[in-house]
């Protein structure tokens, strides 16, 4: 059992990479569906599908705003 310096930040960053990484894939398909789409999630099933897979992610609601006014500004 290691317990240095190196292996505790490895274990205290690692669930924190993961979950930058789900976010940034998530982020890429709402900004996509959002172009093709629009930017209502009510007409749009894929931005819909997105959102939810956000929501999923326990992601903020204020980045998946943001990721959307990205491509459609209001």
């Amino acid at each position: 059992m290691a317990s240095n310096r190196w292996s505790s930040i490895k274990h205290k960053k690692a669930p924190q990479t993961q979950a930058r990484k789900i976010f940034t894939k998530v982020i890429k398909e709402i900004t996509v569906a959002a172009r093709l789409g629009g930017g209502d999630p009510t007409g749009n099933a894929r931005l819909r599908h997105a959102i939810d897979e956000a929501r999923a992610a326990n992601m903020p609601s204020d980045n998946v705003t943001r990721a959307i006014k990205k491509v459609r500004p209001s």
